[in-house]
């Protein structure tokens, strides 16, 4: 559950800006980076309500409003996929504005999302014929048109200011909050690690970009949790992480991870070090002691242990 937010202010949203006379939110503790309610009207309708910290979506941007503007950007992408014709996209049901995100205050973004009946599945698990039906959809996303307002990700790394910022700050007090300093030194003591994964993702990057591959639309995070099985087929949901970038962006999550090639290693190595930038911004910035922040904290420390993983082609 969000700070300082509850059932109250998600349905006193939904009623001032979707037709959506809301009467009931109940908290999902579903999914990880967002906040969720499913919420029903005074007929019994039921949605789904997601609400984003916006200083906790790095990749989106530095700054709250920056995350606001690429969170609605990356929604409006989904909603014009959707209304292509791709039916395996749940994108945001627009606002009575005709707006896919609103902005609950300044911290805070919410969006409202159709109920979907099913089953999600387990992260790092593809059930009996999860993985061919993935690949179906992105066939699909990747042959979609490419809008001029889509998000570019290429070949960067989101967050990637996070990381050599906390690098350069490494022997200064860090005094966000509780876990602070134990972040600090958990960098300080893997500097030299985190400094050559960043390298060996430039040179990846490098001869990614050699090949002069074309770039397409991606979901970004297409994993087993986040295909629903429902009575029609499968569905992806969480599509704010949409962009333009090489097609590998998605396949190396369903691929075997034994076929390489420098854009799947690439992206592979970004998802460890996205994770870290993103931990790094909640330890740098003012942050309380909980179970989400003692478990990011767990992972940084662990970055040693991701450079183990690239030892052979660094």
């Amino acid at each position: 559950m969000p700070e300082n937010l509850d059932g109250g202010s998600v349905i006193d949203a939904l009623r001032q800006s979707w037709d959506f006379d809301a009467h009931v939110a109940d908290y999902a503790a579903v999914g990880a980076g967002s906040y969720h309610w499913e919420v029903r009207d005074t007929t019994g309708r039921r949605a789904f309500a997601t609400v984003d910290d916006l200083g906790q979506k790095a990749w989106l941007g530095d700054t709250r409003d920056a995350a606001f503007e690429g969170l609605r950007t990356a929604f409006d992408a989904s909603v014009a996929l959707r209304e292509s014709g791709l039916q395996f996209v749940v994108a945001p049901i627009p606002a009575r504005d005709g707006e896919s995100l609103r902005r609950l205050d300044p911290q805070y973004a919410i969006a409202l999302f159709p109920f979907v009946e099913g089953k999600a599945g387990e992260f790092g698990v593809y059930e009996d014929g999860d993985r061919q039906a993935i690949l179906a959809m992105l066939t699909e996303l990747h042959q979609a048109p490419v809008t001029p307002a889509l998000p570019n990700v290429g070949l960067t790394i989101p967050g990637r200011g996070h990381l050599e910022g906390a690098l350069l700050d490494v022997d200064e007090t860090w005094t966000g909050g509780p876990l602070s300093e134990p972040a600090r030194e958990a960098v300080k003591n893997s500097a030299s690690e985190l400094a050559e994964l960043l390298s060996l993702a430039d040179r990846l990057a490098a001869e990614a970009e050699q090949r002069g591959a074309p770039w397409v639309v991606t979901h970004g995070e297409p994993h087993a949790a986040n295909v629903m099985r429902t009575n029609d087929g499968r569905v992806l949901v969480d599509w704010d992480t949409v962009a333009l970038a090489p097609p590998e962006r998605d396949l190396w999550m369903v691929v075997d991870d034994d076929q390489h090639d420098a854009a799947l290693d690439f992206f592979r190595l970004t998802w460890d070090l996205k994770d870290l930038a993103e931990y790094l911004n909640v330890f740098r910035s003012p942050h309380l002691e909980n179970d989400d922040t003692v478990r990011e904290y767990r992972a940084l420390s662990e970055c040693a242990a991701i450079r183990e993983t690239w030892s052979s082609i660094l």
